[in-house]
């Protein structure tokens, strides 16, 4: 079984305002998902699956699947919206718990999950490539778990999965979609009157997961739910999101998750804004050797 990495990538990237995922970011035109593809490589990861959506197929491979293909396997899985729902003025597919599920077959065995517009740092794929290695039996997952401190921008809101910890395992996780940078900290909003602090140091996550193949057919299960209830009441907006999946499961009992503390700092394309600063940090790194300039020749 060769070490997998699946790459969420369908987003059409509506608050930055274009396709982030194939946004030039690195010294020599790098995409922010080479950096991340380049640390799993490093980490000894051997195949790259990408979540993608067709209308942008041609420009991804070139700019993103081609250059990498020389150094690991690649394979494509195609997130698309619901033609039903489309005539009914739906923009976006169902969620990250559809795009995971739409891997089955793609995959045969324990695999990682990130976004691909998100930076992670140099040290978490070799952290969790040794999880996955050291997985066994089904059930048992890990997730990166990151500092919400650390993953918040100062443009803007995001959604996290903010998460309760005991002695390294998940107890449960919320997914809150609107968090921002508020006095000290961060605050979140389900209303967008009330707003509830978030500590420091609270752990959140970054969609950086770790499955084995039985996260599947939870998927299927989790989404036959979802389309009889959440998407019945709002057939335009509602998504099935990979963080409450998984927080159903835990409160069922059905899993465990082991939660990988995560030191470093998250750069992100949330918005246009946020580019400034992920440039200068790639480039800083770049300098100090993390990374060969171009990453890919």
């Amino acid at each position: 079984m060769k070490k997998t990495l699946v790459i969420l990538a369908a987003g059409i990237g509506n608050r930055y305002g274009g396709a982030k995922q194939i946004t030039p970011v690195g010294p020599c035109g790098e995409k922010i998902i080479d950096f991340s593809m380049y640390d799993a490589y490093k980490a000894g990861f051997e195949k790259i699956v990408f979540i993608i959506r067709k209308s942008f197929e041609k420009d991804f491979r070139e700019e993103v699947g081609d250059p990498v293909s020389k150094f690991m396997e690649v394979d494509y899985v195609f997130q698309e919206i619901d033609p039903e729902f489309a005539e009914k003025g739906r923009t976006k597919p169902f969620g990250t718990a559809e795009a995971i599920g739409l891997c089955r077959g793609h995959v045969d065995g324990p695999f990682a999950v990130i976004n691909a517009d998100d930076y992670y740092g140099t040290h978490c794929y070799r952290l969790i490539g040794n999880l996955l290695d050291e997985m066994e039996g089904e059930g048992k997952y890990v997730m990166m778990g990151y500092r919400i401190e650390n993953t918040i921008t100062d443009k803007g809101h995001v959604s996290r999965g903010v998460c309760k910890t005991e002695n390294g395992m998940l107890v449960e996780i919320n997914e809150r979609t609107h968090i921002e940078k508020r006095g000290e900290c961060a605050e979140y909003t389900e209303d967008g009157e009330n707003w509830h602090p978030l500590s420091e140091g609270t752990p959140v996550s970054m969609n950086f997961w770790g499955f084995s193949t039985d996260i599947f057919d939870h998927i299927d299960v989790a989404m036959e739910k979802f389309k009889a209830e959440e998407l019945a009441r709002n057939p335009l907006k509602a998504e099935c999101y990979l963080p409450s999946v998984v927080g159903e499961l835990l409160e069922n009992g059905k899993i465990t998750v082991k939660v990988q503390e995560c030191p470093d700092k998250w750069f992100g394309v949330t918005y246009k804004e946020d580019t400034p600063a992920l440039v200068e940090a790639l480039a800083r790194l770049t300098a100090e050797g993390e990374y060969p300039s171009p990453i890919w020749g």
